[in-house]
């Protein structure tokens, strides 16, 4: 992969250039992706989009990293990775109506993820202290992004998002 393609897919398409708190930035810009994807094509929809954001936030990475720091900010691939996973599973359920979604699936797990992503409990601080490459830029927001699932899990029941 070139340069400007790795920075381009690792900064989200610009996004991670946000100068205050770019990875809560990347966050929220996935939301509307989600929110399409899961009307439009349902869990194998964003199943396919987020192994194509691991994937290819995996190969940007590799490339950043030779120019810049371990985990720079400007990379936010990582936080839509991580993001996706709450939202991909509550996909499995009949979507509710738009402003519920937002309100109990969207708000919810990012507010989450983004918890779990700022106070990286173990595995994530592990990936992100110990896995200095590629791999360890993803895989602490896919730990961060487990995390949010799993509290989600516990504290909702998705069907009762459903009118």
């Amino acid at each position: 992969m070139n340069k400007k393609a790795a920075y381009v897919i690792a900064s989200f398409f610009g996004v991670g250039y946000c100068p205050i708190a770019s990875g809560t930035a990347g966050s929220l810009a996935t939301l509307p992706f989600a929110f399409l994807l899961a009307y439009y094509g349902g869990f194998y929809a964003m199943l396919a989009f987020f192994v194509l954001v691991y994937v290819a936030g995996t190969i940007a990475s590799k490339e950043v990293l030779k120019y810049t720091s371990h985990d720079p900010s400007l990379i936010v691939i990582d936080e839509v990775a991580g993001q996706l996973i709450p939202l991909m599973f509550f996909s499995l359920y009949e979507l509710p109506e738009i402003h519920k979604w937002w309100l109990y699936i969207a708000l919810p797990s990012f507010v989450l993820f983004r918890i779990f992503d700022i106070f990286k409990p173990f595995p994530a601080s592990y990936f992100d202290k110990k896995v200095l490459n590629e791999h360890g830029v993803m895989l602490d927001d896919i730990a961060a992004g487990i995390y949010a699932l799993l509290v989600m899990a516990i504290f909702t029941h998705p069907a009762s998002f459903t009118s």
